[in-house]
């Protein structure tokens, strides 16, 4: 717990959790949930087509969703590691918190054989495989159960 009381009593803990200044708070959430589209909408674009969606578009059209989801998943980190230092002792002790971030390493986890998959799909492929398939259903959940934990972390976390 000494460690989390540090963090958010650094300056710039203290600035986003208690700034009134609109760059505070408002801006980091902001971006974290514009990252979050980013990042979660093309990681669902991929997933819908290995399930099925726009079967006659091959596999290799989707190799630009990586560098997508790249691009959210930065800025994720960032702006979520700026959110977490703001309410380090409140958050780091909350089970809907611990739940979204191990839903987040899942979520996380599936894109690297995915990403795999698709890298090494023939230019023309279109037929998907039934792990990779399996793989798009976890990746779809676990980002709906992130995104769920940490939205009731503002119902849920005094």
């Amino acid at each position: 717990m000494g460690v989390l009381i540090w963090l958010e009593s650094t300056p710039l803990g203290v600035w986003v959790h208690e700034s009134p200044s609109v760059w505070a708070q408002p801006t980091v959430l902001t971006l974290h949930t514009m990252g979050m589209a980013v990042l979660v909408g093309a990681s669902w674009v991929l997933d819908l087509r290995l399930l099925g969606i726009s079967r006659n578009v091959p596999l290799s059209a989707f190799r630009w969703v990586f560098r997508a989801v790249m691009v959210g998943l930065i800025v994720n980190l960032v702006t979520g590691v700026l959110l977490f230092v703001g309410r380090a002792t409140t958050w780091g002790t909350s089970i809907p918190f611990l739940i979204k971030m191990g839903l987040v390493i899942a979520s996380a986890a599936t894109l690297m054989p995915l990403r795999s998959y698709v890298l090494r799909s023939d230019p023309e492929q279109r037929e998907v495989s039934g792990s990779a398939r399996l793989l798009a259903i976890a990746s779809i959940l676990a980002w709906s159960g992130a995104i769920t934990a940490g939205r009731l972390l503002a119902y849920l976390v005094p």
